[in-house]
């Protein structure tokens, strides 16, 4: 059993889609206990060839071995970003071994959106906007909220989003990177 008073916290991670664009980003913070012991990580990564962007809260390690297993899954069925969520979640949730990974993702292509979690989720928002991480909530109304009042781009959404929930979560800084498809 793991002990969860040292648990590494981290992170923000934010997608939005807007007027034919995906922007995805994440803060840098990576926080042990209560302290911070790094931040500038980088939580995006882009796979398929630039085709589809992925961010990651939980484990980084845990992430990047899921993050491996997912970019096989989007080559197994020829960029077909779906099929290769559901085949990774269903992967993730039946064997042994992966059924311990604490992380969490999102995946993102010029058309999709998705959630894909350990518990056997794919999650596609109707609006476009997930959330995932310490200060997701916070950056996922903080998106809506601008979405709805302003007249941002879906990049603009993100970055100001992040540096709302930055202002709020304590796990998560003003470090931000964020990645556009579309």
């Amino acid at each position: 059993m793991r002990n969860h008073r040292n648990r590494i916290r981290s992170t923000t991670i934010l997608c939005v889609r807007k007027d034919g664009q995906s922007a995805i980003g994440g803060d840098g913070q990576v926080t042990l206990g209560q302290t911070a012991v790094k931040h500038d990580a980088n939580k995006l990564r882009r796979l398929a060839g630039g085709k589809v962007l992925c961010g990651f809260a939980g484990s980084a390690a845990d992430a990047f071995a899921l993050l491996e297993r997912f970019e096989g899954k989007l080559e197994a069925f020829k960029g077909n970003i779906r099929r290769a969520a559901i085949e990774l979640a269903k992967e993730w949730r039946s064997d042994r071994i992966l059924r311990r990974l604490e992380s969490l993702l999102i995946a993102v292509d010029a058309q999709t959106s998705l959630m894909i979690s350990g518990a056997g989720d794919v999650i596609e928002p109707r609006d476009g906007v997930i959330g995932i991480g310490s200060g997701g909530m916070y950056a996922v109304a903080a998106a809506r909220a601008l979405l709805k009042h302003s007249t941002l781009s879906a990049e603009e959404v993100v970055r100001e989003s992040l540096r709302i929930a930055a202002e709020i979560c304590v796990y998560t800084n003003e470090n931000i990177t964020v990645e556009t498809i579309g």
